[in-house]
């Protein structure tokens, strides 16, 4: 694991930019696994920046998104369909068919989720998974307790994370209770994970997915399973850690 401690949020944002952008130069096929949030909203900025003023292609591009609310019509401004559309694939060259976000009004959500999990098999797995963390340890919509081993499936929302969220809605009790989400064991099968924190509300968190021991209670500890991480993270984020970290990465190559 590969921790870099970067002075702003801005910083942090164009490293993980940086990343990706390469990944797509050397494999314009990739495959992205991507997040929703404010956290990952300055990374997608630097990228729609490098697709206009640099050239970056998306046109062969295919992406999978972590999560999504159950219930919540696509054209609501709060699902993560309306936010990923709004924050990054209307402003590149992506082609609408390769973008994947789980399906939280299917007929049958069990039967999207395996679905999903096939689709992800059919293009040949991840290349780099984009993630936040939750100020209780989740990654995805992953609450504590989920299993390290756990699938795309139907989850039940914290109330922690509910009350995180209900700063985007217009009370707590808009707030959705159930989300479609990737699961661990998916999220791990990525080539390479990029988890992003700002804010010192993420630093108990952070510390316990990067120094504490692993535990399904902090399901982003389960990150310390990967052979290929990168965290990134703006001071703030990183007050409650005990060891020194990089403030640049050993390398960009993926």
């Amino acid at each position: 694991m590969e921790v870099v401690v970067k002075e702003t949020y801005e910083e942090m944002s164009r490293l993980a930019a940086q990343n990706i952008a390469e990944l797509i130069r050397r494999r314009p096929r990739a495959v992205l696994g991507l997040a929703t949030g404010s956290t990952p909203l300055g990374t997608y900025k630097e990228l729609i920046r490098m697709h206009k003023e640099e050239g970056l292609d998306f046109s062969q591009v295919v992406t999978f998104n972590l999560d999504e609310y159950v219930g919540l019509p696509e054209d609501n401004d709060q699902s993560y369909h309306y936010f990923m559309w709004e924050n990054l694939f209307k402003h590149i060259n992506i082609v609408p068919a390769n973008v994947h976000i789980p399906d939280g009004n299917a007929l049958d959500i069990e039967e999207a989720c395996v679905d999903y999990e096939v689709e992800i098999d059919d293009h040949g797995g991840i290349d780099i998974q984009l993630l936040g963390i939750g100020s209780n340890g989740h990654i995805a919509f992953n609450e504590p307790g989920s299993s390290l081993g756990s699938r795309t499936r139907i989850k039940t929302l914290d109330e922690r994370t509910r009350k995180d969220n209900a700063r985007f809605f217009p009370s707590i009790n808009d707030v959705p209770k159930y989300c479609v989400t990737m699961g661990i064991g998916t999220i791990l099968e990525a080539g390479k994970l990029i988890l992003l924190a700002n804010g010192a509300n993420k630093a108990d968190a952070i510390k316990a997915a990067v120094e504490g021991p692993l535990s399904a209670s902090v399901p982003a500890s389960a990150i310390q399973l990967h052979p290929d991480v990168t965290v990134i993270m703006e001071k703030a984020a990183a007050t409650k850690l005990e060891r020194e970290y990089l403030s640049e990465p050993h390398k960009l190559e993926l």
